[in-house]
């Protein structure tokens, strides 16, 4: 379970939100930035927070470790500064070069975490977003920023809250709802209730258009996807080789 950190987030976050109504530069959101992940989430000062890290050029703000290992980049920015999903791209080129997963960005008052993928060149999604701007943004960035405490990465608390936000997403639940044995089991289910037998592609692009298209757009088009079935293999007997083609 996180560790618990409403008491001093709510602390620390009276100060991001002045230096907000200050218009506090960048450098000086850093050191309030460094301050929170020692008395907040749980960083030594000396042995766990780094700032200004480069690499062939590429520079980050702040880097966090557990045991000597990167764990975390943050980039950070003014504490008035408008987020964008832009501001992570030298953090990103950094985490590329590394091999490290997550980034955080964030002016003190926003907060923006990142999970970064290298399969097929450099993919980012958003893992979640929080906000010490409101009463109601608090209470729920106590609980997401509580993935990030020092305790809560050592025990692999984030990585399973990434493996749980990732199997409810939409591409994960429209994998599923749109297999070919989900959607026999709604035309049995609207059969039964309305007499109607009605075609599986019909049915499953009545649901894509049940969605939103932030979500369609992430699932993509409408088709029943079937469950291939293994060939079977008649047990001692080989595989007959291939016929040759006749040439001229």
């Amino acid at each position: 379970m996180a560790t618990k950190i409403r008491k001093p987030l709510r602390r620390f976050a009276r100060h991001f939100l002045e230096a907000r109504e200050s218009e506090l530069n960048e450098a000086d959101t850093v050191l309030r930035l460094c301050k929170f992940f020692e008395d907040v989430l749980g960083y030594d000062a000396l042995s766990d927070i780094s700032r200004e890290a480069e690499m062939k050029s590429k520079y980050v703000d702040v880097c966090l470790k557990i045991d000597g290992r990167v764990r975390l980049l943050v980039e950070a920015k003014g504490s008035s500064v408008a987020l964008r999903d832009r501001h992570i791209d030298q953090a990103q080129a950094y985490a590329a070069q590394n091999n490290f997963r997550w980034v955080l960005l964030t002016n003190g008052v926003e907060w923006h975490l990142y999970h970064l993928n290298f399969e097929e060149g450099i993919e980012y999604e958003r893992a979640f977003v929080a906000t010490l701007a409101t009463d109601e943004g608090m209470d729920d960035a106590a609980e997401k920023l509580a993935y990030l405490h020092k305790n809560a990465i050592k025990k692999g608390e984030l990585e399973q809250f990434w493996e749980k936000a990732t199997a409810l997403g939409p591409a994960s639940i429209g994998k599923a709802l749109f297999s070919e044995k989900l959607l026999l089991l709604l035309r049995r289910e609207i059969r039964r209730d309305t007499g109607i037998l009605i075609d599986s592609e019909d049915l499953a692009t009545s649901v894509h258009g049940m969605l939103s298209q932030e979500v369609r757009e992430e699932i993509g088009p409408a088709r029943v996807r079937k469950r291939r079935r293994p060939t079977k293999k008649v047990a001692g007997k080989p595989a007959e080789p291939p016929v040759p083609s006749s040439a001229g």
